[in-house]
């Protein structure tokens, strides 16, 4: 009875609002930035659909509009939101030259000294590194260097100290 008083748009109107919160709390729980431009064309469906229209045009341009915020809006934002790595202390040695300080050999670790830093090494193949000797840094595993053997540069230059 009261329903019938009440003119139609005000149904589509709660239908977008509610399609709008759904996709809302879809983008919030994965922050992919893909369902927050479906939630802004349903915001603007809120108000276009109080224009008598029938619901299929509604989702026509709902779908228009989402899709075009969608593949214009989305790359621009992401570069915007884009989180830069800061390299860290040790992201900033791996390729870097190091003076091994003990013996490194593959059952047992030893050390190396590189920017001031002494750290605990192990080594990448089944080499073994003698104290004195140069090794390049390949990569960190915890607060241990993999190392491997350097070619023909003397471990005493003053660069790795």
């Amino acid at each position: 009875m009261i329903l019938s008083i009440l003119p139609t748009f005000w149904f589509s109107s709660w239908f977008w609002l509610a399609i709008c919160v759904i996709c809302i709390v879809i983008e919030v729980s994965t922050l992919s930035l893909t369902t927050i431009w479906f939630a802004i064309g349903a915001f603007a469906m809120v108000f276009i659909s109080m224009i008598a229209m029938p619901f299929q045009i509604q989702l026509l341009i709902f779908t228009i509009i989402s899709v075009l915020l969608l593949i214009f809006t989305r790359p621009i934002a992401l570069k915007k939101l884009a989180v830069k790595r800061a390299a860290t202390n040790s992201d900033s040695i791996i390729g870097k030259k190091a003076a091994v300080t003990e013996k490194i050999t593959p059952l047992s670790k030893g050390a190396i000294k590189v920017n001031g830093l002494i750290w605990t090494a192990t080594v990448k193949d089944e080499s073994e590194l003698e104290a004195g000797e140069l090794c390049e840094i390949v990569s960190i595993e915890g607060a241990t260097a993999v190392v491997k053997k350097a070619e023909s540069v003397k471990a005493d230059s003053p660069s790795q100290e």
